[in-house]
């Protein structure tokens, strides 16, 4: 299952690996792919839940906007 996650704060590269190392560390995460331009990540999931992915996101110091599920 893949989910995209609409993030508000980040402004460079250094913001894209911070949010991509941040969802990384999150339990059943299998891959992570971050668009500065779009503001959002993509995020490739097995069991892994909303709640954990924002909490990594804003953790890390950025803001979690929307979390959808995607195909």
């Amino acid at each position: 299952m893949k989910k995209e996650i609409k993030i508000e704060g980040m402004s460079c590269a250094h913001c894209v690996m911070h949010v991509k190392n941040a969802l990384m560390e999150v339990k059943g995460v299998k891959d992570v792919q971050v668009d500065l331009k779009e503001k959002l990540a993509v995020v490739e999931v097995q069991d892994a839940d909303n709640e954990a992915l924002k909490l990594a996101v804003e953790d890390a110091g950025y803001d979690v906007t929307e979390i959808k599920d995607i195909k």
